[in-house]
């Protein structure tokens, strides 16, 4: 794999480029292009897709992409000390990389990206998670994505595929099974990256449904919600007293009993109560 386009093996582009990972930047690089390659496909078919990348660092999972298909990627990062090994990349597979050096959370991708668009990536851990927020709570749905392709570590995964009734559940599912279908497709462990994180890491494939499941406020539905679980130990009734008088009786309009607890309380009778509540 480490000859698929003709470029050299990641830990001799790092040796080069002097790119050792940074901790403040979140940076844990994966160096087999064999499960680089492994990880673009749970993205699917990306022939006709452009893909959004989000921290490429050496450009391992970006070689899996190209060399997997996709019509275009756009990798926006963050550390300049990578642009060289990214340009190199661009200059095998012509017209078919852009490297933009900025902050994910500031740079607007849409004026370089075509229809239909893929999100793939090796999130830096420490935006993964609001990037993600981000991507699920756009303005208007459907979003400019059909699909999140993301790799986060394994306890941030297991929170977004979360179902009512553990520990896990939460903000992150509550947020993913609205608006799309969730799963986990895949695992690695510490040692595959380096340096190798504490704990391990999965992928997860989201797709983006053509509307929500159920009709809420994404406003409204957002503060029950994060409300409720604030303070996830308390009954429902205490947790949400705040936001009616009367909260009691619009619990039980939602089919909630008002001892209920958030971890409990099922994605429906959330947006059930997000209509209760509304103005």
């Amino acid at each position: 794999m480490a000859t698929i386009d003709g470029l050299p093996p990641l830990r001799e582009v790092i040796a080069t480029h002097g790119l050792a990972a940074r901790k403040s930047l979140g940076q844990n690089f994966l160096l087999d292009l064999n499960l680089t390659a492994k990880i673009a496909r749970q993205a699917g078919d990306l022939s006709g897709c452009d893909v959004l990348e989000i921290g490429p660092g050496p450009g391992g999972l970006t070689r899996g992409l190209l060399a997997e298909g996709a019509r275009r990627v756009l990798a926006i990062e963050k550390d300049a000390r990578c642009l060289p090994a990214l340009a190199e990349i661009a200059a095998a597979y012509p017209r078919r990389l852009e490297v933009v050096n900025g902050d994910a959370l500031e740079v607007d991708p849409l004026t370089r990206l075509t229809p239909p668009i893929r999100i793939v990536a090796n999130l830096p851990y420490n935006v993964g998670t609001e990037l993600l927020v981000r991507w699920l709570t756009p303005d208007r749905w459907p979003p400019y994505w059909d699909s999140l392709t993301l790799m986060f570590q394994r306890e941030v995964a297991e929170r977004i595929v979360a179902r009512p009734g553990g520990k896990a559940y939460g903000r992150l599912a509550l947020l993913a099974s609205w608006r799309a279908e969730a799963r986990i497709t895949l695992s690695l462990p510490p040692e595959a990256f380096t340096p190798p994180p504490k704990v391990s890491s999965a992928v997860v494939h989201l797709t983006a449904l053509p509307e929500p499941r159920y009709p809420a406020d994404p406003r409204v539905l957002e503060r029950v919600v994060a409300m409720a679980f604030n303070q996830r130990r308390k009954m429902l009734r205490a947790a949400l007293k705040g936001l009616a008088p009367d909260i009691e009786d619009r619990l039980r309009a939602a089919s909630i009993a008002p001892t209920d607890r958030a971890e409990t309380v099922s994605l429906e009778q959330f947006c059930a109560l997000a209509r209760a509540v509304s103005p």
